[in-house]
């Protein structure tokens, strides 16, 4: 189905800044469906003047629809239909007495011209399916006669209000709706408005009442209603905006009516999303746990890794100090992760960010007769947390045992090469390869009954924790040695 923006460009003349018009009439009149009971559908003139085009379509949420298939993207020609002939170049609303007939359906046409400035820019044809048509309640009366407003206001081409901006918490008609006259004073309200108003701790009834007075009286105590607050209420600035005591949150919208120039009341729909921000705060209270607990654990470890540095400081033998200086990089690898993961607001990792600071950690150890470059090419982008701790391991041994044994020389000589660690990340998986320049692969070298600890770990947790796969093989252009890993991530 055509967009509107592309049946404008293919059909019409319509420039820019009337299609930014149309744009925020569509963006918005969900609101006047729903008051009018009816279907909505934006004809748009046609370039040579022979017809128009169905560039949006709008079915109520109050009502049956009078349209069961999308018509965007259709034709009428001129005479076809007579009133949106009419609305157009008259620009005035039309209506006739007697309703059409569209699949042993009567339907009521009326048609409102939209006007930009000094020109009618399109027309709205709004069509009530007449089947079960009853004697109107009040709540059905006060939401026609806001949809007639609307509607002259349209044809003066003073609604939509440009300026607001529409989030996923703005009410609906069926949410709450309350119509206050020029006064401020409420004239009617909707049944959920009112349950809305009671849950705040409203006692009395709304109609009859002054909307600004007795929602002042309902908020928190020392809570005066400002400036901003007051022209909601009476209906004076089309604007959102919540308000709240210790039991209930109200999310309201005004929409002021004019006629004639002149300010006539409004249109206040408000939404109770007490329920919504009590979740709200609960899940940012459970986000700020959870990062307080990962520093914790960073602190925790790093503690770790100090003891096992004092420890290996009080220990003679160098096969010990070796074996604690490893426990401490992979301590220092975990702490990492948990670091990263106490800034961030959930359970993911900017992983680049972690593997620079491995490639930095495994860089400290190098002697002064080393000197490997340690670099990444490509990008890990964001994992999930139980993804991100056991690579940050891998990546810690795979490099730390290149530096160990790959560029190991003997006493007295200098050791130089260079450690790339290149990330690929496709739909659904995750390509990690290591390569070093150093001495290559021992020819006895079986990486499955290898008794090193560090590969051992490194079998344990591609296998085990990553789903991956794990192959060492020699460089293909020089000496040295490639381990690809290979491991399904989410999307």
């Amino acid at each position: 189905m055509p967009s509107l923006t592309d049946v404008a460009r293919n059909h019409t003349t319509l420039d820019q800044a009337d299609l930014d018009r149309l744009q925020l009439l569509v963006s918005d009149w969900q609101m006047l469906a729903d008051l009018s009971f009816a279907d909505l559908v934006l004809w748009l003139p046609d370039t040579e003047g022979l017809g128009f085009w169905a560039g949006a379509q709008m079915r109520p949420t109050t009502g049956p629809t009078a349209y069961l298939d999308d018509i965007v993207g259709s034709f009428i020609p001129r005479d076809r239909r007579p009133l949106l002939d009419q609305a157009y170049d008259g620009g005035r609303i039309c209506r006739e007495g007697d309703p059409e007939w569209r699949d042993d359906v009567p339907v009521r046409v009326e048609t409102i011209p939209v006007r930009r400035g000094s020109r009618v820019i399109a027309v709205i044809a709004r069509n009530t399916n007449l089947l079960g048509v009853r004697t109107p309640s009040r709540l059905e009366i006060a939401y026609l006669q806001s949809a007639t407003d609307l509607a002259r206001m349209i044809t003066d081409g003073i609604f939509p209000y440009g300026g607001e901006r529409l989030l996923s918490t703005t009410p609906r008609v069926g949410d709450g709706c309350i119509r206050v006259d020029r006064h401020g004073m409420v004239t009617f309200a909707s049944p959920n408005a009112l349950s809305a108003y009671r849950r705040m701790g409203l006692v009395t009834d709304l109609v009859g009442s002054r909307l600004k007075d007795i929602t002042g009286d309902l908020l928190q105590t020392g809570h005066k209603v400002d400036d901003v607050l007051a022209s909601v209420l009476t209906g004076r600035a089309a604007k959102e905006l919540e308000i709240e005591n210790a039991d209930a949150t109200l999310f309201l919208r005004a929409i002021p009516l004019r006629a004639d120039g002149e300010h006539v009341g409004a249109l206040i729909l408000l939404r109770d999303v007490t329920e919504l921000r009590s979740r709200e705060r609960e899940l940012v209270t459970k986000e700020a746990t959870i990062r307080e607990i990962h520093h914790r654990v960073k602190n925790n470890l790093q503690t770790v890794a100090a003891l096992l540095r004092m420890q290996a400081r009080r220990i003679t033998v160098p096969e010990g100090q070796a074996a604690l200086a490893e426990a401490v990089r992979r301590v220092g690898s975990i702490a990492i992760v948990h670091e990263t993961l106490s800034e961030s607001f959930d359970e993911h990792v900017d992983f680049d960010d972690v593997a620079d600071r491995i490639a930095a950690m495994v860089a400290d150890v190098l002697t002064v007769s080393t000197q490997v470059e340690i670099r990444r090419t490509g990008s890990f982008g964001v994992l999930d947390s139980e993804v991100a701790t056991p690579l940050a391991m891998v990546l810690t041994e795979l490099m730390q045992n290149s530096v160990e044994h790959a560029f190991s020389t003997r006493a007295g000589e200098d050791a130089t090469g260079s450690i790339e660690l290149a990330a690929t990340r496709s739909v659904g998986r995750m390509r990690v390869v290591v390569t070093d320049d150093g001495k290559g692969l021992p020819a006895s070298f079986d990486s499955e009954t290898s008794g090193n600890l560090g590969l051992s770990i490194v079998r344990t947790l591609v296998i085990g924790e990553l789903d991956g796969v794990l192959e060492f093989h020699p460089r293909h252009d020089g000496p040295g040695t490639t381990v690809v890993l290979d491991f399904p991530v989410k999307d």
